[in-house]
């Protein structure tokens, strides 16, 4: 569409670029805002939330590698528009389509987390254990004991063991 509106205007071109860039990352914006939202509605707690990054790259990256082959595949039937080889067309399209793609619906999505985020009443706070390990264990959970109980399992049957063979040594020292 670029390549046939600037080949009909090319003093514009600058122009028509521009204005493409924005209406493909408004658009952009406005779904990512509403998949934030949509996302933060579903999950309150921002630690439960969907992976949004890794799926509007991907988005990206496949709006990007698809455009590059349809402008290739134009280029073989209509002659005006400028595209290099497949490979690099591929290629560069991918790389730039999912910049367009993945900075404004990132922080579309960010915006929309947050606006959902705000209009929530807040919620009790949390303690968080700290980054010990050991203090996330307390003395009253029964895995602790149950984890006392089989140490001190082993500990007794490795005392049994080792008294069976002190005893068997014995008995092979005094034979001789």
């Amino acid at each position: 569409m670029q390549g046939a509106l600037i080949n009909a205007s090319p003093t514009n071109a600058g122009t028509i670029s521009l204005i493409l860039i924005v209406l493909f990352g408004l658009a952009v914006s406005i779904w990512g805002l509403l998949d934030g939202i949509a996302d933060a509605r579903a999950n309150p707690d921002p630690d439960r939330r969907r992976d949004l990054a890794m799926r509007w790259l991907v988005a990206g990256l496949v709006a990007g590698v698809l455009s590059g082959l349809v402008a290739w595949i134009i280029s073989l039937f209509y002659g005006p528009i400028y595209v290099d080889g497949l490979i690099p067309e591929v290629l560069v399209f991918a790389a730039f389509t999912a910049l367009l793609v993945f900075l404004p619906a990132i922080s579309a999505v960010a915006i929309g987390r947050m606006v959902v985020d705000r209009k929530r009443p807040p919620q009790p706070a949390r303690h968080h254990v700290g980054a010990d390990v050991f203090e996330a264990v307390s003395e009253d959970d029964d895995y602790v004991h149950a984890s006392r109980r089989e140490s001190d399992w082993r500990q007794e049957y490795r005392e049994a063991i080792r008294e069976q063979h002190e005893d068997a040594e014995r008995r092979i020292h005094d034979r001789d």
